[in-house]
């Protein structure tokens, strides 16, 4: 194969490298995309989107499954479902996915390159390809190689122990499903299998599930869990395989719980150990490359984002740091200047975050404000048998910025991007309680937790 010669080499293409690609691409510059698979990286391919995809039909088999307990005067013969046939829906929307990321990438020019990325040095990286081996010569180089599952020692994947990639590929329910990690990933797949008709139990080290949240958030979820009758135990370490399943211990006490396969979601690491990354003897923070405020990194030309470079580990900050560093490269004066990055628990119900919670704000100084409207109070989510959850704001109690939200609920998932564009924009409790917000919405909660910030709540 012939060698190639580029202005701009991106190892991996994820939701940040082939953003990264598209928009440096758009600006004129000669770039080369690699990947091992298909573009779209661990989030289009085996996570974001194909979890969201079971999630969705989790929850459409569970409302016809339990349409007789409904006060909705609706009936349903008793439902069934394909899961091979599920599987090959989700696989179908990811294909066209993967292949729309494709297609941009050639929209702008830019060439993917389907192998195994080794770095020789800053400017040459080996690629290995089922045709043979190249070299690609680059100007610049950013390192875009995400993250993977955790893997326990005493229980490495394989055989029943599995990680969330297969967990959302398999064609068949389990009948006994036991998760390891009461985080977001355990959870939203927990509740999958046991919307699908799965005994789940779910083992969580810390004393609570999702232990990065507070309590107010979680409680709408550990209701929701134990409503499904999902076993969470709490305080619980995972030790091993045992002769029917898990072994797990608590309280000094071992038990072997049964299990046909036990999904582990302890957390994902950098890939900061692949592509030969090491040649460059690059300054590291713990597991993860160091980066700058541009996404540089101690070599002069080598740009990192993404998962490799630190919490949050999430796409869309990916993708914002892949945007900024093409234009950083193209010339353009950026810098990393967000005020925040939204998350968001596709739990049931979704719990989200932005901005400062209200622990997070005293720890930096700030006398703050905090008001809650509960979407018991909203007609919408009445209408829609949501009533569970709230919108919560964080304010400054001197001038009323807004500093952060928070906000359980069923589709408050759809709110983030409202949260994230007031605290962007340096909003006010007053300028959010002045928008008009349209009726009936959700969204309306937003606009009452602001007012009721105000000491003038219209509907509580």
């Amino acid at each position: 194969m012939s060698d190639l010669s580029c202005t701009l080499l991106i190892i991996g293409g994820g939701p940040g490298g082939y953003i990264c690609g598209i928009r440096a691409g758009q600006l004129g510059i000669d770039t080369i995309v690699v990947e091992q698979t298909s573009p779209g990286g661990t989030c289009l391919n085996v996570g974001c989107i194909p979890s969201k995809a079971l999630i969705h039909a989790a929850d459409e088999f569970h409302k016809i499954a339990t349409v007789a307990d409904s006060p909705l005067g609706i009936t349903a013969s008793a439902p069934k479902i394909d899961l091979a046939k599920t599987v090959a829906w989700k696989d179908s929307i990811v294909a066209r996915l993967t292949g729309g990321v494709a297609g941009l990438l050639k929209k702008a020019k830019v060439r993917l390159v389907i192998g195994h990325a080794q770095i020789v040095d800053g400017k040459r990286v080996r690629i290995t390809t089922p045709e043979g081996e190249q070299i690609i010569d680059t100007e610049h180089l950013v390192i875009a190689t995400g993250s993977a599952p955790v893997e326990l020692p005493f229980l490495p994947f394989g055989g029943p122990v599995i990680s969330s990639t297969e967990a959302l590929a398999l064609e068949q329910i389990p009948q006994k499903l036991v998760v390891v990690g009461g985080g977001y990933i355990g959870l939203e797949i927990g509740t999958v299998f046991r919307k699908l008709g799965s005994d789940v139990t779910i083992v969580e080290a810390a004393h609570r599930i999702l232990p990065q949240y507070d309590t107010a958030l979680t409680k709408p979820v550990a209701k929701s869990l134990a409503d499904l009758g999902v076993k969470v135990l709490t305080g619980t370490a995972a030790k091993g395989l045992g002769k029917t399943g898990l072994i797990v211990e608590s309280e000094g006490k071992k038990t072997d719980l049964p299990a046909d396969k036990i999904l582990v979601t302890v957390g994902r690491r950098p890939r900061s150990d692949s592509a030969n990354l090491t040649a460059l003897d690059l300054t590291m923070d713990g597991p993860f490359i160091a980066i700058d405020d541009r996404c540089r990194t101690s070599m002069s030309g080598v740009f990192a984002i993404g998962d490799v470079t630190g919490e949050p580990m999430l796409a869309h900050r990916a993708m914002a740091q892949g945007e900024m560093v093409a234009e950083i490269i193209a010339g353009h004066n950026r810098s990393w200047d967000k005020a925040c990055i939204p998350a968001v628990c596709f739990t049931d119900p979704e719990i989200v975050s932005c901005g400062l919670s209200l622990d997070e704000a005293k720890a930096r100084g700030f006398e703050v404000t905090v008001a809650s409207f509960p979407f018991a109070a909203n007609g919408r989510a009445m209408t829609m048998e949501s009533e569970a959850g709230f919108v919560r704001v964080v304010a400054r109690k001197d001038n009323h910025l807004i500093l952060g939200f928070q906000a359980v609920g069923v589709g408050t998932a759809e709110l983030s991007a409202s949260f994230a564009t007031a605290i962007e924009m340096g909003a006010r409790l007053e300028d959010v309680a002045a928008i008009i917000h349209a009726h009936p919405t959700q969204s309306e909660a937003i606009q009452e937790a602001a007012l009721t910030g105000l000491g003038h709540a219209l509907h509580i």
